[in-house]
């Protein structure tokens, strides 16, 4: 399977299973399309086994046919010596393995289901509770439809517990803190990270801890803290000033003179000092972009020229009814904005001014092992939310959908039913995935995305996914252009 696109002035081939990449003139670019449709035409599934299959005559037959089929669009001045050239060097890609290949991961699934299933990740809602009243957030301003609560310090250390029990032979082991916003516990936090300490000396472990927090409680002694223990911290805001103000506003945001407090002039100059003491260790500011703000590409360049070098700019996920809903006719406009966006990232690069966005970090040369590109983020058996009262869900995104209730962190996973509908979910058992020619890179998508659209972890987001795909191009090109530069 292949995929060619068109990006940033490049002519550009995937090989969707063996993940090589071509960058082509443009006779080769219109011709390995055609080839691949007259192959699995002429010759079937075999065509693709590993390209050892020459049938005699296979070069000639092909030039022939390829000549018929781009009639009146070949380059200017191309002749039929210049197209046998050309599908010459293509079938000996075809050999090498690097252009048709075949798929080789299907046929390990069926072990892969069989896997022993360890816990490697959690995610601890450390409050239901938030000082902002996010208009997008999905967990309904901290409450995840149902009640406001604080997780307990004995609920925290239950957790790490149960995390260090069902590890297995796994020795990293990773804690997010998230809400609602963490840092109205953040006593728990600190106990939390005190106690994971604790055990790593007595269980032979090692805690990778995250926080994910609104900036808004941020302080010197705390940041202190957090830039000390935290191996990543995340800092929400959407961009500039007005776009997120109007989505990311104090609740209660009227003072008692009648003004509006500013979270964005509450954040900003807390990120900045975050980013400074972190001096190069991870952190990123993360944002969520909106139909209000579809040219969202000018607030990364504004974070960006703030001095922020991890950025990460997401579309909201939200019901077509709401305002600020991403819908199915601003997909062409998303798309050219991401295009706007990998031009502002190299020229940056260019410039001097280098920073990474999330979304455009992919690894062409080696990436995630098998089991993830088939599966993705491990959600319902690797990885696991905590409720501040202790009940385990698929993921931090399903949590107050009592449906999903899988357990909880003093008596373990209970619910084995819901455990194996999320150990079977892979590329395979999407429809849409099995021909996407992305499905390596975002795995399948994301589970509670589909379920909330669909009601069917296995039946894909669409929107997201054209999205998804549409980053993965832009991904790609951005790692040729770099290539270029590098003179490889």
């Amino acid at each position: 399977m292949i995929h060619a696109f068109q990006s940033g002035g490049y002519n550009i081939v995937l090989d969707v299973n063996s993940g090589a990449v071509h960058v082509t003139d443009e006779l080769t670019y219109l011709l390995i399309p055609g080839i691949e449709e007259f192959l699995r035409e002429s010759y079937g599934s075999a065509a693709f086994s590993a390209g050892k299959d020459q049938a005699p005559g296979l070069k000639d037959d092909i030039t022939s046919a390829m000549m018929k089929h781009l009639a009146g669009r070949l380059p200017a001045g191309c002749d039929e010596a210049e197209v046998g050239e050309a599908v010459e060097e293509i079938l000996k890609l075809r050999e090498e393995g690097s252009l048709y290949s075949e798929d080789t991961f299907e046929s390990y699934v069926g072990d892969f289901k069989k896997r022993p299933v360890v816990v490697k990740a959690l995610c601890l809602n450390i409050a239901h509770e938030c000082n902002l009243a996010c208009r997008y957030c999905f967990a309904g301003e901290g409450e995840y439809r149902g009640k406001r609560a604080l997780m307990s310090a004995e609920v925290a250390r239950a957790a790490l517990d149960f995390l260090v029990k069902n590890s297995g032979a796994r020795k990293m082991l990773e804690v997010d803190f998230f809400g609602g916003e963490p840092l109205l516990n953040k006593d728990v936090v600190k106990e939390a990270v005190r106690y994971g300490r604790e055990l790593e000396g007595r269980s032979g472990k090692k805690f990778r801890f995250t926080l994910t927090t609104n900036g808004t409680l941020l302080d010197d002694e705390f940041m202190e803290f957090a830039n000390e223990e935290m191996d990543n911290i995340v800092l929400s805001i959407d961009g500039r000033k007005e776009v997120n103000d109007r989505m990311r506003p104090y609740r209660g945001a009227t003072g008692a003179s009648g003004e509006v407090k500013s979270v964005y002039d509450t954040i900003v100059p807390k990120y900045l000092k975050m980013m400074k003491m972190r001096d190069g260790r991870s952190y990123f500011v993360r944002g969520t972009y909106t139909r209000f703000n579809k040219d969202f590409s000018e607030d990364v360049k504004h974070l960006a020229d703030l001095g922020f070098d991890q950025i990460s700019v997401e579309p909201v996920v939200a019901k077509p009814e709401d305002p600020y809903s991403i819908r199915e006719e601003d997909i062409p406009e998303l798309k050219a904005e991401y295009d706007r966006l990998a031009k502002l990232y190299l020229d940056y690069r260019k410039n001097g001014k280098p920073f990474s966005f999330f979304h455009f970090n992919i690894d062409l040369e080696g990436g995630p092992c098998v089991a993830k590109r088939l599966s993705g983020c491990g959600s319902g058996c690797e990885y696991l939310g905590v409720t501040p009262w202790g009940d385990l869900y698929p993921c931090h995104q399903f949590v107050g959908d009592e449906r999903f209730i899988m357990g909880n962190v003093y008596d373990g996973v209970t619910r084995e039913d819901i455990r194996a509908e999320f150990l079977a979910g892979n590329v395979y058992t999407r429809d849409e995935c099995k021909n996407c020619f992305a499905r390596y890179y975002c795995s399948g998508g994301c589970a509670a995305n589909n379920m909330n659209f669909n009601g069917d972890v296995n039946k894909v987001y669409r929107e997201g996914c054209e999205l998804q795909r549409k980053r993965i191009e832009c991904a790609i090109m951005i790692k040729v252009a770099e290539s270029e530069e590098m003179g490889q």
